[in-house]
């Protein structure tokens, strides 16, 4: 058995026969969640299924996760927290960017995401004194209010539709498409609960994997945009161009102070599993400089915005070993990802219900994570009146967005992305009824 407790040490390597696989379990736990929003957030605007476009987009979910986890990981003046911490694409901002890019475009998209990023940065000079505002009770009902908006998304696309606002597919919800979906799930629970180690880890990946060979045998799969693709990619500056919305760029940095919030917890879950200490001040803040960096720099090539990635926290904690450098060799390898087209093409040939199987579960275990944070909130009548009225509006409204059809865009585009109104409600209800005794 091997002594890890000389690895609690975020500078220290381990030998690179041990480091490199370690850094690849860091790479496969994530893999699958982090090109997932790209894929959706292009169909959402209308892009072909497929097609060079989306490509690029997941060729840019990868490229920018690895430089954004060595923003975190090796560090740049106060950004990073120069922790094992590993940086991925955000689900909690594809509600709000799926709603944006279909009505008003990837480059309104993508623009919020540059300027959210940017104010995600300055988060991490004040995040300290902001935290008060977001206890269990708020975090916890926003993180659930995502993964409930994401997964009639899911559903969707295991049925072999498009994404929430494209076309159904003539074969929507046939039996050839759900045998697929339905097949990603088990396996990816049966590796996940019966396998050990780093294959556990990756049960959602060698589910896609599966469901993916399964897709190709049962004539779904077509590889003539791989054949296309290059080997080498090249990165487009503003791809979509700079379009501002001012109710875009508030949704987004709503998301980012909630996203950030999280980052602050995972860099604490992080020393805490690995070193069996608190975060400091100084990781706290580069760590949340790390997450605006990372998301601004990406959304100046098309990326989508980034944080830290929870599941990597457990491998921290089931492994022992804390290096920070075991994570920057995980980073490298996304970058070489990134950096090869042919990758990117492979990803977006995956038929939809191979990504609905896999997103049934990621979504899933979205809402769970909502309602873990939520367990440890006491449940009497004020909090449970908060949950209730916050989880009404939030998915309310989404759900029947004419209902404030005559608000301001700016309004109704906050109003109807789940996840804002979710939050507001939260925090105004947190803050104004009094506790209980």
């Amino acid at each position: 058995m091997t002594d890890t407790t000389r690895y609690a040490d975020p500078d220290v390597t381990p030998p690179l026969v041990q480091a490199v696989p370690l850094g690849l379990q860091h790479v496969l736990a994530m893999f699958a969640s982090n090109v997932t929003p790209s894929i959706i957030v292009a169909g959402a605007a209308g892009l072909a299924f497929g097609g060079p476009e989306q490509v690029y987009l997941i060729q840019m979910a990868m490229l920018f996760a690895g430089i954004a986890t060595l923003f975190q990981t090796v560090g740049l003046g106060p950004v990073g927290a120069r922790l094992p911490i590993m940086q991925g694409t955000s689900f909690a901002f594809v509600g709000v960017l799926a709603g944006v890019a279909a009505t008003q475009g990837l480059g309104v998209a993508l623009t919020a995401c540059l300027i959210g990023g940017c104010l995600h940065f300055l988060l991490g000079t004040v995040i300290g004194r902001l935290r008060w505002l977001f206890p269990p009770l708020v975090t916890g009902l926003v993180i659930l209010a995502i993964g409930l908006y994401l997964i009639p998304v899911a559903i969707k696309y295991a049925a072999g539709g498009a994404a929430t606002f494209q076309m159904e597919a003539e074969s929507f919800g046939s039996l050839r498409h759900w045998s697929v979906a339905l097949t990603v799930v088990v396996v990816a629970l049966a590796v996940k609960f019966f396998a050990r180690g780093a294959l556990s880890n990756a049960g959602i990946l060698i589910g896609l994997i599966v469901g993916y060979a399964l897709a190709f045998v049962l004539g779904m799969v077509n590889f003539a945009a791989v054949g296309r693709a290059d080997w080498l990619t090249g990165i487009t500056p503003l791809p979509y161009g700079f379009e501002f919305s001012l109710g875009a760029v508030i949704a987004v940095t709503l998301v980012s102070v909630v996203s950030a919030i999280e980052t602050v917890g995972d860099a604490s879950a992080t020393t805490k599993a690995g070193a069996g200490r608190e975060a400091t001040d100084a990781e706290i803040r580069g760590a949340t400089f790390a997450d605006g960096l990372g998301t601004a720099v990406a959304a100046v090539f098309g990326g989508l915005p980034n944080t830290s990635f929870s599941q990597n926290v457990g491998i921290v904690g089931m492994t022992g070993i804390m290096s920070r450098h075991v994570v920057t060799i995980g980073a490298l390898f996304l970058i070489l990802c990134g950096l090869v087209p042919k990758i990117g093409a492979v990803i977006a040939a995956m038929p939809l219900p191979v990504l609905g199987g896999g997103v049934i579960v990621m979504f899933g275990m979205v809402a769970a994570a909502g309602l873990n944070v939520l367990c440890d909130v006491r449940m009497n009548r004020r909090n449970m009146v908060i949950i209730a009225v916050s989880l009404a509006a939030g998915l309310g409204l989404n759900l029947v967005p004419t209902a404030v059809q005559y608000l301001p865009g700016v309004v109704a585009t906050l109003a109807t992305s789940a996840v804002a109104p979710t939050a507001l409600v939260a925090v105004v209800l947190n803050l104004v009824l009094p506790e209980e005794a």
